[in-house]
């Protein structure tokens, strides 16, 4: 199987259940690597160390951290806030053993757009104080910042080392865009990969709830994912490669079965090339 040495991951944002049980399931199924969220550290058995512990004892490590949501180009009211949570989870990333804080650019309406450049410099020093990355993903409804190649020209800016960037497949097909949007992306600067599907594209009022209630897993849909990974194991792409589906109906299901599934899906995509 191609990418047979990346490591795979999923999003526990796909499994019902307890942290614990999500976990759980996720070895199951034999990923290597999760997504943790912020809301699953704080609902699990004891701290944050307690959590990255367990989640060792399963065979597992972090892709990443998640998620520091509105952060860059903060207004004024908010700024102070902001920063202060960032800090806490940059902290909370350490005590779990990830090596990676995941922050999309913001959607806030009133995102101080000649700000967001200064935020994230900010935020990417503060995580190498810590021996952390930062991964920056463009969302397809982000204020400013809402394409691959946006999100690419930041990171070029800032120059750092930890600093690189999520390409998730759902906000690149869901905007009805395409690889393109790659070109001349040095493989090691993309951090993670995050694959989905979708039947139908939503229109713009529907994008939001379609990515947080319906995604697809890979191949129940119509994105050309194979168009993506075709692209990524010609450029010689090495990291983690995973999904993240938000889905609701999955979370009235065992999440051990949805592991499996997703599992399943992950490997038939891998599979997959174009003609």
């Amino acid at each position: 199987m191609r990418f047979s040495n990346n490591p795979l991951f999923i999003n526990t944002v796909l499994l019902g259940g307890t942290p614990e049980e999500k976990l759980i399931a996720a070895s199951k199924a034999g990923f290597q690597q999760v997504e943790l969220w912020r809301q699953d550290v704080e609902n699990a058995k004891g701290n944050a160390q307690d959590v990255g512990t367990f989640t060792r004892e399963q065979k597992l490590s972090l892709t990443d951290y998640q998620v520091l949501l509105d952060f860059d180009g903060a207004p004024d009211g908010e700024r102070e806030d902001k920063r202060r949570l960032a800090l806490e989870m940059l902290d909370t990333a350490v005590s779990l053993g990830a090596t990676t804080l995941l922050t999309p650019a913001s959607t806030h309406h009133a995102c101080v757009a000649h700000r967001e450049e200064d935020d994230l410099r900010w935020l990417v020093k503060e995580a190498d104080k810590r021996g952390l990355r930062v991964a920056f993903e463009a969302m397809a409804w982000s204020t400013h910042i809402n394409t691959t190649v946006q999100a690419w020209q930041m990171v070029q800016r800032i120059n750092a080392p930890n600093l690189g960037l999520v390409v998730d497949a759902f906000h690149i097909f869901a905007r009805n865009r395409t690889i393109a949007d790659l070109a001349g992306i040095p493989m090691e600067k993309i951090f993670l990969v995050q694959l989905s599907d979708l039947s139908t594209l939503p229109g713009q009022d529907q994008l939001i709830d379609t990515a947080r209630h319906s995604r697809l897993l890979p191949g129940q849909g119509n994105f050309p994912l194979y168009t993506l990974l075709d692209y990524l194991e010609t450029q010689g792409y090495a990291g983690p490669l995973g999904l993240e589906v938000f889905n609701d109906s999955y979370h009235q299901q065992a999440p051990d079965e949805v592991a499996k599934e997703a599992m399943h899906a992950l490997k038939r995509c891998i599979a997959q090339r174009g003609q």
